[in-house]
């Protein structure tokens, strides 16, 4: 069974800044999309970047501008640099794995972490 275990969430003032990981647990990571979602109290779960195997990227217009996604494939990790957080940004982050490209939806992606919170105190 394939893992995805998110980390490096925590509490932080507006302004400052966060890098999530996501490790992967299976050798085949180097060919799927890596996305990172996140879900805020009463509100559906959004997108927030994806990367390719290409290293294409994606961003929502929330985030552009302020966090960076990147991948590691020898260490099957993919990684979320949030600057400038805001108090909007408060969620759970989730990082999720999928064989489509350029995929923005959540029914794209076959497999999810479990999340890590994110709280942007103002």
């Amino acid at each position: 069974q394939m893992h995805l275990v998110e980390s490096g969430g925590g509490l932080v003032q507006a302004g400052g800044s966060l890098r999530l990981s996501c490790a992967a647990s299976w050798s085949t990571f180097t060919s799927y999309t890596m996305g990172w979602f996140r879900q805020a109290p009463g509100k559906e779960r959004e997108i927030v970047a994806y990367i390719t195997w290409s290293t294409n990227t994606y961003y929502a217009d929330s985030v552009k501008g302020r966090f960076t996604i990147s991948r590691d494939n020898p260490k099957n990790t993919v990684y979320l640099q949030m600057n400038s957080l805001k108090p909007e940004d408060t969620a759970i982050y989730y990082c999720a794995a999928g064989v489509k490209n350029y995929a923005t939806s959540t029914t794209a992606y076959d497999y999810w972490g479990q999340g890590t919170q994110v709280t942007v105190s103002s």
